[in-house]
């Protein structure tokens, strides 16, 4: 069986230098923290080479180092050595101290035996003194100074425990124990009474102090089995030492085994610094640090323990269920644990320091707890927010809904804190309460006044949208009971609100005064809506009073237009149409919401229907002035908060009023006597009878010759054929002296004309007359951009070019008869165009506008001057090689001619500025019915057939590549890109529009046929 190791370390050296390390150690090895009170602790004193060591080796199992003897007899042990004692129960540790009265440390170097005695007798409960058995009844025996330095060393603890001295006789003679134990004690007794005491234990006696135990040993070296005999029965009673009735002496200030090291630590600093040794206050001192250490090994655990840092965490996040039953357990671990290691320390001290770790471990964990607080006070305001709003929703009453809300969440919120309850601490969470209740409370206050602020702001829409338009219809209408209606239609409309109103807020439980005031304002809302519009309309009051004037002025009383024939009253209907604006003025001069009688209408007729406002002389002005009702600032009886128009206002809006109405009476007069004279226009009854008389033979002249008739039948054709052709009244427009010097220039070449017209018509060949200037033209954004080539004759159905996604449309009437000169057919071969164009290249190719009459002018190539044969005018021909276009006047609708590649035009009639369009593309697409070729705007979605008027839509398959419409000199290319068809093909060209004798634009056509010639 392997020995068990005891593990033995010195405590303190020969220098006196306790060896911490070393216990710590030694502790850690046999653990003896773990043992609490349950050990014991021996040593063992005696002279230098008296066999202490050995004792101990053989009494408990410890492996000292002995002497040898066959090397001679010296110092064997130095300083205090420290050893388990094997097989010992309970645990017990054995001190083997250095050998007193040894030739190393000198005959006067006692102070290490006395410190190392005192260090022995306050840590040991038991010692052991070894003495030899000759010594016994000496005088001057080695044991005598031993004993005298224990029981010096003895007096200088204060209240020293109660130890046991167990003297150990080494070699015992034939002598029985009987017989020497008398003896011992007798000399015990006589060295305590020789020890100097202290006052207070001068009558003292021995056994307060120490147990005294004898027990004797053969020698070890003469009879060694009976030593080790003796020794065995002697190491039974170390068995059980510290049970009552056990060798172990008073264990009132033994350290618990925690605290071992410090204690042994601290007695030997005091005993070496040469003081007295107070037991009961190291005690404390041991206990105080001890406990200290403990207390701030469990916090700091604490802080770093995985389940609070855990629960920490998650607090941060949000409330946790079960958090005060977590926390107090985890509390509960560490404070458990503080009373299982401090249990054997001073209970006093224990309990103070366990005080002071429950109040710091309660501060630490706090904030989480006050942070738990915080969340429940928001989860239980958001509850309540959340069920306020749901209740709300259900159109339960506002007050209840708060109350119940308040109710539950509250509840909710004492549980939480129940729960979040820690046991170790009585934590008042009254004040997160009572600020719950707060924010509670503002927000219901908040959402109140929300609430009642929409539903008030409702109301206050609902009078707007009542109140506004009838009282603005009732002011404009201007009638004698207008504001009776209009405070009849307040009251009946505030009434229904107030109403409605104090059923809605009913819910909310308001005091009788606020309501009071809430009503009252609604009420000052309604009435100043209809002061407002009084003031708005006020300030348009000269507008209706025209319009009233118009309407009474210009309508019947059936609502009629009035048709001025001569038979109105134009006075009366005057003075009723006054009499009615300035009845809507004197409406509309103050604000009569209170029934208060006034005479404002009263005055206002008086002073100005009966011609007060205007005196001629200045004599009469100063009188009138003096009696002037209306020269005053405010009325009489009519507050200024409720005045409107202030008298001298009204004078001033009534002479501006008749000023801009006299137009409108001098037009209806003017219309009479143009409707007299009108209806007056045939001579007197007697200018009749005398023409009548005078002129009868004339008649009957005529009634014998008929030719007469005829002959006056052709003068007034020709006199209308003249007003038509020469529209006499569009040049009397701009003045009578223009229009005569404009029909004077052209009534010479206009006669000639229709004369020539007349005749060729005579003779079968009707001449197409020259254009006239286009006054009135439809804008076609397709003609408008193109070119003006020749014009041409023809008479071709009609073709148009049409988009059904709202895009341009293009149509050319029927033509039947054309402007332009004289032409004869040209053929071209191959594919080019055959058509009716111009007989040469020099002659009738080109055409402008007159700069005088604005008419189009046809003049051969290379003219550099073209006469207009209407007005004479000489315009100047553009340089040749000049590319014309022509367009639309967007203002006086006159065809116009430019320059092309100029991005405006202003016309010279009407100074109107026309953007000029970018030059379109024309394309080519054979008709899908007859299979005719159509030319069309490049860009269209479908083409509708001139012949057979079938609607082609546009595609890639059968679209030609769209060529440029313009060419240089006013030409254009006729020539198709298409690829060549095996059989004729009719083509049709639509050319520049002109305008016909009436005026309007017509579009002209060319028809043309395709041969299959390369």
């Amino acid at each position: 069986m392997e020995k068990e190791d005891c593990c033995e370390t010195q405590l303190i050296d020969g220098n006196a230098e306790f060896n911490v390390e070393g216990l710590e150690n030694f502790m850690e090895k046999v653990n003896f923290v773990n043992y609490g009170l349950s050990y014991a602790v021996v040593a063992i004193m005696g002279p230098q080479s008296s066999g202490k060591s050995t004792l101990l080796n053989h009494l408990f199992h410890t492996s000292f180092r002995e002497m040898d003897a066959y090397k001679g007899r010296a110092q064997t042990t130095k300083g205090i050595w420290i050893a388990k004692c094997v097989g010992i129960e309970p645990f017990t540790i054995v001190m083997d101290l250095e050998g007193t009265d040894g030739r190393e440390r000198g005959e006067d170097d006692t102070v290490f035996e006395k410190q190392s005695a005192l260090f022995a007798l306050a840590v040991s409960d038991i010692v052991l003194i070894n003495m030899w058995c000759h010594d016994i009844g000496r005088e001057h025996a080695a044991n005598i100074p031993l004993l005298k330095t224990v029981f010096q060393v003895m007096l200088r603890l204060f209240s020293p425990r109660k130890t046991t001295l167990l003297f150990v006789i080494r070699d015992k003679t034939k002598t029985p124990i009987e017989r020497l134990e008398p003896l011992l004690r007798e000399d015990i007794q006589k060295i305590w009474d020789s020890v100097p005491k202290p006052q207070t234990h001068k009558n003292t006696p021995l056994s307060e102090f120490f147990n005294i135990e004898i027990t004797a040993l053969s020698s070890y070296e003469e009879k060694e089995e009976k030593f080790k005999e003796e020794v065995a029965q002697l190491r039974q009673r170390f068995f059980h030492s510290i049970c009552p009735g056990g060798i172990a002496g008073d264990r009132r200030a033994v350290v618990p085994a925690s605290g071992f090291l410090f204690s042994a630590q601290q007695m030997w600093k005091v005993i070496k610094e040469n003081k007295d040794l107070d037991l009961p206050t190291h005690k404390i001192m041991v206990a105080t640090v001890r406990c200290e250490e403990i207390a701030n090994e469990k916090l700091s655990r604490l802080t770093s323990d995985k389940g609070w840092l855990e629960l920490e965490v998650a607090v941060q996040a949000g409330p946790v269920s079960g958090f005060g039953k977590k926390l107090s357990s985890i509390l509960e671990t560490y404070f458990s644990e503080y009373d299982k290691e401090t249990v054997y320390y001073d209970e006093g001290v224990r309990n103070t320091k366990r005080e002071e770790l429950e109040l710091n471990a309660l501060h630490f964990v706090h904030p989480v707890y006050t942070t738990m607080l915080g969340h429940l006070r928001f989860k239980a305001l958001e509850s309540f927010k959340a069920r306020l709003e749901q209740s709300l929703h259900k159109r339960e009453g506002f007050a209840a809904s708060v109350r119940s809300c308040t109710r539950s969440c509250m509840l909710e919120f004492d549980h939480g804190c129940a729960d979040a309850a820690i046991t170790q601490a009585n934590w008042d969470a009254s004040k997160v309460r009572e600020k719950l209740c707060h924010d509670i409370d503002a927000h219901a206050l908040s959402v109140r006044s929300a609430k009642l602020s929409n539903i008030i702001a409702t109301y206050e829409k609902r009078l707007t949208l009542a109140l506004t338009e009838p009282v603005e219809s009732l002011l404009e209408a201007g009638r004698t009971d207008t504001w009776a209606s209009i405070r009849k239609l307040l009251k009946r409309e505030t009434d229904v609100a107030v109403s409605e109103f104090l059923t809605t807020i009913a819910g909310f439980e308001l005091d009788q005064t606020t309501v009071n005031t809430m009503v009252q304002n609604l009420r000052d809302y309604a009435r100043n809506l209809v002061k407002k519009k009084a003031r708005e309309e006020a300030g348009k009051v000269l507008i209706h009073m025209k319009d009233k004037f118009s309407t009474v002025f210009n309508h019947d009383n059936d609502l009629m237009p009035r048709v001025w024939t001569g038979k109105e009253d134009i006075r009366a209907i005057t003075k009723n149409a006054r009499s009615a604006s300035l009845k809507l003025l004197s409406v509309m001069a103050a604000i009569r919401l209170d029934e208060k009688p006034d005479m404002i209408e009263n005055v206002l007729f008086s002073s100005l229907m009966n011609g007060a406002v205007a005196v001629p002389s200045s004599q009469g002005r100063s009188i009138k002035a003096s009696t002037d009702r209306l020269a005053s600032s405010a009325w009489e009886k009519v507050s200024p908060m409720d005045t409107l128009i202030t008298p001298v206002q009204c004078k001033s809006l009534w002479r501006q009023f008749k000023e801009e109405t006299g137009y409108t009476v001098t037009q209806a007069i003017s219309a009479q006597e143009a409707h007299r004279r009108s209806n007056n226009w045939l001579p007197p009854p007697w200018a009749i009878m005398a023409m009548i008389v005078l002129g009868f033979n004339e008649f009957m002249l005529l009634l014998r010759n008929p030719l007469y008739l005829v002959v006056l039948f052709i003068v007034f054709l020709l006199s209308k054929a003249l007003w038509l052709q020469m529209d006499i009244p569009r040049e009397f427009q701009n003045g009578i002296l223009a229009g005569l010097l404009s029909i004077s220039a052209r009534f010479l070449p206009t006669v000639l004309n229709l004369l020539r017209r007349l005749a060729e018509a005579a003779q079968g060949h009707p001449t197409p007359e020259a254009p006239r200037p286009a006054y009135s033209q439809p804008a076609q954004i397709f003609r408008n951009q193109t070119p003006q080539p020749n014009t041409v004759s023809s008479s071709i159905p009609e073709s148009s070019v049409s988009s059904s996604d709202g895009g341009v449309e293009y149509s050319s009437p029927n033509l039947t008869q054309r402007q332009g000169c004289a032409i004869k057919p040209v053929h071209s071969k191959g594919n080019d165009l055959v058509s009716n164009l111009p007989m040469t290249a020099e002659e009738m190719q080109s055409q402008l506008v007159c700069s005088g009459c604005r008419s189009i002018l046809l003049y051969p190539g290379g003219a550099t001057n073209v006469c207009c044969a209407l007005c004479n005018t000489i315009t100047p021909v553009p340089p040749p090689g000049t590319e014309m276009a022509q367009l639309i006047c967007g203002g006086c609708r006159t065809l116009l001619m430019y320059t092309r590649g100029a991005t405006s035009v202003r016309c010279s009639c009407c100074n109107t500025v026309n953007l000029a369009p970018a030059s379109p593309q024309v394309a080519h697409v054979n008709c899908g019915n007859c299979r005719t070729t159509l030319m069309y705007p490049y860009g269209a979605p479908s083409v509708k057939c001139a012949v057979c008027h079938y609607v082609t839509n546009v595609g890639m398959a059968n679209a030609r590549v769209p060529i440029p419409v313009h060419r240089p000199n006013g030409t254009m290319s006729s020539t198709s890109t298409s690829a060549p068809y095996s059989q004729s093909q009719t083509v049709v060209v639509e050319n520049p529009m002109s305008v016909d004798e009436s005026g309007k634009l017509v579009s002209n056509v060319v028809v043309g046929v395709t041969t299959d010639k390369k």
